[in-house]
């Protein structure tokens, strides 16, 4: 395998984490496309143009080229994107043409659509990566809409390898779709070790401008998925009423404004104004310092894939306490690395909150356990497993794809 063509249509690996559609898929992408140019793969990663601004090409690192690609208005909210799948899967294969791609790895649904077309009309093989499952969404009050779940059931059928980042994950594909297991390939995503890594607790605080307050640490979008509301409710419910929780991230999707306008109408009712911090997205390797100055990383999403947020801030040695869901069920040993919550209330948060806070031996434990762990996933192995799949893929027959 030489040349790959990654599909990322609706958010560019370019993009800063945390503010509109950016988030966790951002980083898998543009780290793991990293690593593979490492290793001598040549990759494009295909996105979609959205600032009349952009260059059509952006050269990110040696053997590592973003391709902006014009789909539909500049200006177009995700939900509306999976119009303009055609007009981007028309782009990149102009491109490929030029250019003489192997393969094909699609990143979320929108781009497993296109990687069918791109399928069919340049006889390729595709493998899918779905970040987040639609039927999985709603079985824990998301809903996503009935063409979405339709349209990822028909890329599973098609594609070559569907990519799980977790055994989780995988069942999830069987259990939901009818994914055949033997077209189920598990590729855990690694983190950057070198950004992400235990260091002074003291230090850290003294960059962010941090005190000496217990300090709890939530970073993701501003959505309901995400569960800002339990860390929260947990903070206000601790018994250490000095605690602080910082929040990184903005609001995201359509009722993103809606629900950070509730978050902030909780915090004013529970009365702990002075003792919540919202911060701005910061660039991903930053992201570093806040965990580090963390006592405890809280992760209450209602559904995750994987949750590169529990790993980063675990292999930064900060115990997390996070939800018993997907891959965070893979990423936190319950009592050894932090805590896995089935319970969603926040008084049962804020029991394992004192816990940990109040038992610095036990913390101590646990922020040792967790950066071990996290040192056993890394990029450049995902890359590496990824490329004995690519040209396992590459030297067979390509899965039927009417």
């Amino acid at each position: 395998m030489q040349r790959l063509a990654v599909l990322s249509l609706h958010t560019s690996p370019l993009a800063q984490p945390g503010t509109g559609d950016g988030g966790g898929m951002n980083v898998y992408v543009r780290e793991l496309v990293g690593a593979l140019a490492q290793a001598g793969v040549e990759c494009r990663a295909y996105t979609r143009r959205w600032s009349d601004d952009l260059p059509e090409r952006v050269t990110v690192e040696p053997g590592f080229e973003v391709v902006h690609i014009p789909a539909g208005p500049t200006r177009q909210p995700k939900e509306e994107l999976h119009r303009h799948v055609a007009e981007f899967s028309k782009g990149v294969c102009d491109d490929i043409l030029g250019w003489g791609a192997e393969a094909i790895h699609a990143n979320y649904w929108l781009s497993g659509v296109a990687g069918l077309q791109i399928k069919r009309a340049l006889r390729l093989p595709l493998l899918t990566t779905f970040h987040t499952l639609a039927r999985v969404k709603a079985e824990n009050g998301d809903p996503e809409p009935e063409v979405r779940a339709a349209a990822e059931a028909d890329v599973m059928t098609c594609a070559d390898v569907v990519l799980a980042n977790c055994v989780a994950e995988a069942d999830q594909l069987e259990e939901f779709y009818h994914a055949p297991r033997e077209r189920i390939e598990i590729v855990p995503p690694g983190v950057d070790h070198a950004f992400f890594s235990p260091g002074s607790q003291a230090g850290a605080r003294q960059a962010i401008g941090a005190g000496d307050n217990p300090l709890l640490l939530f970073v993701g979008r501003i959505q309901p998925l995400k569960g800002l509301d339990v860390a929260v409710g947990a903070l206000a419910a601790s018994e250490h009423s000095d605690a602080q929780l910082w929040v990184i991230g903005g609001s995201s999707g359509e009722q993103g404004a809606t629900e950070l306008e509730r978050i902030r109408a909780m915090i004013t009712e529970l009365r702990v104004q002075d003792r919540v911090r919202f911060v701005p997205p910061q660039p991903h390797h930053l992201l570093s310092t806040y965990y580090r100055a963390a006592d405890i990383t809280l992760v209450p999403s209602r559904s995750e894939s994987f949750g590169l947020v529990a790993l980063e801030a675990s292999a930064c040695g900060t115990p997390v306490i996070a939800s018993a869901v997907g891959g965070l069920l893979t990423l936190v040993d319950s009592g050894v690395t932090g805590f896995s919550m089935d319970e969603r209330e926040p008084q049962r948060w804020a029991a394992h909150v004192d816990l940990l806070l109040g038992d610095p031996l036990l913390a101590r434990r646990m922020s040792i356990s967790a950066a071990a762990r996290a040192r056993t996933y890394t990029w450049s192995t995902s890359a590496g497993r990824l490329r004995r799949i690519y040209a396992d893929v590459a030297s067979r027959s390509l899965q039927p794809c009417d």
